[in-house]
């Protein structure tokens, strides 16, 4: 059980965070939700109702677009982009281990299936990293589109507006304003930790190089 938890403690305390802040947030989204219900001479939700409510889900889905479009750029830019003296790059000046021509490795013991087996396969799995995030990213722009409309008929009808369809919400300054507030911060600290990385160090962390590393030096070996 201690080995288990060594060799998989990041994913386990990561896990842990991200369910006890959602957590967080359906509490406190519960209790925002059930004050402007008030505010409208509504009824008070339950939280189980609430739960299934646009206002839970659009919150939901808008941050996990956001976190996913990120990690999908990230992953596909840094195959061909290059910052010199960062971390976070692949150096400009040298051929990396990343860039091998995996049928090269096809009689390896520990190859993976894929790259054993070459053809569609293998071009399948030397991108399915960035498309798994780009999947991500497309499950969860829908889920923040649905989420977003249901909330939206609902402080239409509040109002006493007229309900619309999700082509209309979608063409809304509303949704694009939720969805671009969040892409313009995930790429602000992506670029934060690109460049930071080229002159500050974390001792300990792969995201850092060494703290003996020169500023120049790329990546972190």
């Amino acid at each position: 059980m201690k080995t288990f938890w060594r060799n998989n403690s990041l994913s386990i305390v990561l896990l842990s965070c991200f369910l006890l802040f959602w957590f967080g947030q359906s509490l406190a989204g519960h209790a925002v939700n059930n004050q402007e219900l008030q505010e409208h001479g509504k009824s008070a939700e339950s939280y189980l109702e609430y739960l299934s409510s646009g206002h839970f889900w659009q919150a939901t889905f808008e941050n996990w677009e956001s976190e996913f479009l990120q990690m999908a750029a990230y992953v596909f830019l840094t195959c061909f982009l290059f910052q010199k003296g960062s971390s976070e790059s692949k150096d400009p000046d040298k051929k990396e281990s990343v860039d091998e021509d995996p049928q090269e490795h096809q009689d390896d013991e520990n190859a993976p299936g894929p790259v054993k087996k070459g053809g569609w396969q293998l071009a399948l799995y030397k991108n399915s990293l960035g498309l798994a995030m780009l999947i991500f990213f497309a499950l969860s722009f829908t889920g923040h589109a649905l989420g977003g409309l249901k909330e939206y008929n609902e402080e239409q009808q509040m109002r006493g507006g007229d309900a619309v369809s999700l082509s209309e919400f979608i063409s809304t300054s509303q949704f694009w304003f939720e969805s671009l507030q969040n892409w313009q911060s995930e790429f602000l600290a992506v670029f934060a930790i690109v460049i930071l990385s080229i002159w500050l160090r974390q001792h300990g962390s792969p995201e850092s190089k060494p703290v003996h590393a020169p500023h120049d030096q790329t990546g972190n070996d």
